[in-house]
């Protein structure tokens, strides 16, 4: 995933201070099915913004699919791997999602914490390298590519990918860390339009993190970034 009007920036931005009630953080234990979550998100936006429900993050697993974003070529779905499409609002070009990757789809009301949406993904961005510093990995951004990547001996790698929507300053969609996805899979797509670098995740790093540990880095970290604390 990718936001189609931001850049990543090699300056981390500075955290969210305001003042905010704490976020609600919700645990999916079984996989989501991309419809059910968009229109899910869809409603929770617009009770954000209408002010009837609180901000949320919602960590979630889809069954295997890929999705298309706004800036998806058709070239870029290569044929190899036989997966469902989904068309998708959010910024950027094709991405996958499937179980042993943790979804964090994160709504926040951008009105109170800054109608920007560079710092927005920039403070995503900021969150997924906190996380993986949880597990002694270092993340790190691209200034010509959006997303957290890390070093190998083949060069960089993506592990997490970033896309957002904004709708009327509310966000939503957001993060894809992969835990210990089936990373073949990515063979069925050009990952984010980017040929030139691969993808890895932290079971191929040799991190044995479980889910669960994941969530809690998630949780842990999310606090200094975004402002909210429990």
């Amino acid at each position: 995933m990718r936001d189609s009007k931001s850049t990543a920036r090699l300056q981390a931005p500075p955290p969210d201070t305001t003042p905010l009630n704490a976020v609600e953080w919700r645990v999916e234990r079984a996989p989501v099915a991309y419809p059910r979550a968009i229109a899910e998100m869809e409603a929770r936006v617009a009770g954000i913004r209408a002010g009837e429900f609180p901000e949320l993050v919602w960590l979630l697993e889809h069954p295997a699919l890929f999705t298309a974003g706004t800036s998806a070529r058709p070239e870029d779905l290569t044929g190899l791997i036989d997966l469902p499409v989904f068309p998708t609002g959010r910024g950027g070009e094709y991405t996958y999602h499937g179980p042993g990757q943790r979804i964090a789809y994160v709504m926040l009301d951008l009105r109170a914490r800054g109608p920007d949406v560079r710092v927005h993904v920039g403070r995503l961005e900021a969150w997924l390298i906190a996380t993986l510093a949880e597990f002694g990995v270092a993340g790190e951004r691209r200034d010509d590519r959006v997303g957290v990547w890390v070093r190998g001996g083949t060069g960089d790698a993506k592990i997490a990918a970033i896309g957002v929507r904004i709708r009327r300053w509310v966000s939503y969609h957001g993060v894809s860390l992969n835990v210990a996805p089936d990373l073949d899979h990515y063979r069925g797509i050009v990952p984010c339009g980017i040929r030139d670098h691969g993808v890895t995740s932290l079971a191929a790093l040799g991190v044995a993190a479980t889910m669960a540990d994941v969530d809690a880095a998630l949780r842990r970290t999310f606090g200094d970034i975004f402002g909210v604390q429990d």
